[in-house]
């Protein structure tokens, strides 16, 4: 019964258009309180207590780091930096997704940033090399999924707050598997590109992947100040977040000199 009610009250929320957050937990109170055991100001006091904690503090922090990156303008200089590195090869543009992917994840720990900035600018790209639509779009949405795997991950800080275990060792737990998701990716792009006759999107140079580096090399700084000092036990998972932000909006704004005031407002709100 208590499970009925549960997913009947969280379905009828939904449709009734009531944010999810929200939503689960009207439906996980109405359920305690029709199971009747608990007394309903232990079930507010726990809902309230099990959010005041400082390492889901990061999360919102890396959200926005991610956000400001978007804006100022650093993801381009990511994308244009792998461009130069693997848009020589036949289905160039597909292991340039792949690769920015896991160097934006080092700074984001999120998918939606990823698909959300990147995506915007590698969909753009692949659709005007000529490559099919569904290929752009479903090898974007794959690639961003990097991004809660290799550290700074959001699910793997929930995780451990719920659990009790060191996000320290689970950032290090999941760079290896990231970067084989990484790989099996660019394995299948390989296999499309040959099979669908793909184009080599650029020639190899040397001087573009120089210059390209040159411009790209602070935004490519930041997972390595972010997971370095976690995992260095410099600062912890949200200091490591607000360290983002502030590198950040220094480097987009007073480096590169491309967040005008409107833009850190739009990446708040």
């Amino acid at each position: 019964m208590v499970i009925l009610v549960l997913f009947v009250a969280l379905f009828i929320l939904v449709v009734l258009g009531v944010p999810i957050a929200l939503s689960l937990a009207i439906a996980s109170l109405l359920a305690i309180l029709v199971e009747g055991s608990i007394p309903s100001l232990v079930v507010l006091h726990q809902m309230v207590s099990g959010m005041d904690s400082f390492p889901l503090l990061s999360i919102p922090f890396f959200i926005l780091a991610g956000a400001l990156m978007n804006q100022g303008g650093i993801t381009k200089r990511i994308f244009d930096f792998a461009e130069a590195l693997s848009g020589w090869m036949r289905g160039g543009l597909g292991h340039v997704n792949v690769g920015a992917s896991i160097l934006f994840s080092g700074m984001s720990g999120a998918a939606v940033a990823d698909a959300g900035g990147l995506g915007a600018i590698e969909i753009k790209a692949m659709r005007s090399r000529g490559y099919d639509v569904g290929f752009s779009v479903g090898l974007t949405a794959a690639s961003s999924t990097i991004g809660p795997i290799i550290p700074p991950s959001l699910p793997m800080i929930i995780y451990a707050v719920l659990a009790g275990v060191s996000i320290g060792q689970l950032f290090a737990a999941g760079l290896i598997p990231g970067l084989l998701m990484a790989v099996s990716l660019s394995l299948m792009v390989a296999y499309f590109a040959r099979k669908r006759d793909y184009p080599k999107d650029a020639s190899f140079s040397l001087k573009r992947i120089v210059v390209t580096f040159n411009k790209a090399f602070l935004s490519l700084m930041a997972p390595v100040i972010i997971v370095g000092g976690i995992l260095t036990g410099w600062f912890t998972a949200t200091e490591a977040a607000v360290v983002a932000c502030v590198y950040a909006f220094i480097l987009s704004a007073v480096v590169y000199k491309t967040l005008t005031i409107k833009k850190p407002i739009e990446s708040v709100f």
